[in-house]
């Protein structure tokens, strides 16, 4: 069981760390939920049962924060267009970490998947109120090809809202349906409701109690261990 959450983890923060934004120029302020679903998982229905169900995004001005929890671990991706930088606040049963990403850590990521090519095409789907087009994406990483069907729509982002996400980083607008994954585990993510509202803005800001830290610091303290 520690080994399923600890993969979960793992993913679920790259995850924040590539996270879903829908803003960078429009002018819709709210919230935006998803619902999480394990397709062709290998995991036990216990083990399924302390994955995260849903994910939140939320969206003000030129910032968005992205909101995921699961069993004993709570993360948060705060982007900031403005200078195209992120945060990822982690909480982990009460120790709390941040680590931030420049524009130039979030560019060199962009390159690291492989090279990516975008298959649009004509079907079309409504998904949380909101008409969407599909997409294929395709990643050759050193010959080994992957593809990845989203769906997405123009009206709540642009192609900008995309940046750090070296997936889904050519696709022209709000993803409201995509798949994340790697070689234990397969995240997809489907919205449910788009909800406009307005937002304080210190939900987009650093809490004080958070300790600076890395990501390959962060690793090393939480990835060792028994199983």
């Amino acid at each position: 069981m520690r080994k399923a959450i600890l993969t979960v983890s793992l993913l679920m923060f790259a995850i924040l760390c590539n996270s879903v934004n829908l803003t960078a120029g429009k002018p819709f302020e709210g919230v935006i939920t998803y619902k999480i679903t394990y397709p062709d998982s290998k995991f036990s229905e216990s083990q399924l049962a302390m994955f995260p169900k849903v994910l939140t995004v939320s969206v003000k001005g030129t910032k968005s924060r992205t909101d995921l929890s699961m069993s004993g671990m709570n993360t948060i991706e705060i982007t900031d267009y403005t200078d195209k930088t992120s945060v990822s606040l982690l909480n982990m049963m009460g120790q709390k970490y941040a680590i931030k990403q420049t524009s130039a850590e979030i560019e060199a990521k962009n390159t690291e998947i492989g090279k990516t090519t975008v298959e649009k095409l004509e079907e079309t789907k409504v998904i949380a109120g909101y008409t969407c087009k599909k997409v294929v994406v395709s990643v050759n990483d050193d010959g080994v090809k992957s593809t990845y069907e989203a769906w997405y729509t123009s009206e709540l982002g642009s192609q900008q809202a995309n940046f750090n996400n070296p997936l889904y980083k050519d696709i022209d607008g709000a993803l409201l349906e995509f798949l994340m994954k790697n070689q234990e585990v397969s995240m997809k993510f489907t919205a449910t409701s788009v909800e406009k509202k307005s937002l304080p803005a210190k939900d987009f800001e650093i809490p004080s109690d958070y300790t600076l830290t890395t990501q390959d610091e962060l690793k090393s303290k939480f990835g060792g261990g028994n199983e």
